[in-house]
């Protein structure tokens, strides 16, 4: 069932003249702006990886991904009940979650035809309590109703390989290792291992030798560009 964030971004990206849902061959599409195909995906990136493979050979395509910077969290007694209580979620998403789904994604992206273009913003989520038992696991602790819109920070489009290096640590050594990123950025060791693992298998880093266990690596593109950005503001 579509959401009403899913509803909101098709609005937000959405201009004067361009058709959504529509039929294009086995695909249906989220939103179509000129010859540019635009699909929206708050889920893995995975889901549709074979999906956009497939359309970019013939057409423009940006997938638009929401990143929740910030989530309340909405709890009913039931399925459109009472609301009992309201609270911030203490998970917060950032622009480098983006390589959480780069990984799933990274033999798609980048193409010559394909936009990424990675929105930050702030939701309600409406829950309610779950029911039943999910195979192998403890019993679900709620359901998700729905899922609202509540503001637009930021958007970032990423076009080619130069654009995720620009997330990369000014002043990286050369040859450089993932506790340099993790340094860098200010992230955990593990996190930054994603990072350059994403980077090598796009081949936008190469490794090039090791330094006791540690790889090394360099970049295998030109200098970074800037990531382009936008301010908006939605709900």
């Amino acid at each position: 069932m579509e959401t009403s964030l899913h509803r909101a971004l098709k609005q937000f990206y959405c201009t004067e003249g361009c058709a959504t849902e529509v039929k294009l061959g086995r695909y249906r599409i989220d939103v179509v702006r000129g010859t540019e195909l635009i699909e929206i995906q708050h889920g893995s990136l995975a889901a549709i990886r074979d999906k956009i493979r497939a359309l970019a050979e013939e057409h423009d395509v940006r997938v638009v991904k929401p990143i929740i910077v910030r989530k309340t969290l909405i709890k009913q007694l039931k399925r459109g009940g009472k609301i009992v209580e309201r609270r911030a979620s203490p998970k917060r998403g950032q622009l480098l979650d983006l390589f959480d789904e780069l990984i799933y994604f990274r033999r798609v992206f980048p193409h010559p035809r394909l936009t990424l273009e990675v929105v930050l913003c702030d939701v309600e989520e409406w829950r309610y309590p779950g029911h039943g038992r999910r195979r192998w696991k403890r019993p679900k602790a709620h359901q998700v109703e729905d899922q609202k819109l509540l503001a637009v920070h930021e958007t970032h489009t990423f076009r080619t390989g130069d654009d995720l290096v620009a997330l990369l640590p000014a002043g990286l050594p050369t040859p450089f290792h993932s506790g340099d990123v993790a340094s860098g950025l200010g992230i955990a060791r593990w996190i930054a291992q994603r990072i350059v693992y994403c980077l090598r298998e796009m081949a936008i880093a190469r490794q090039v030798g090791k330094r006791g266990n540690t790889r090394l690596y360099e970049l295998g593109v030109a200098k970074p560009a800037v990531v382009k950005r936008r301010r908006a503001k939605a709900g």
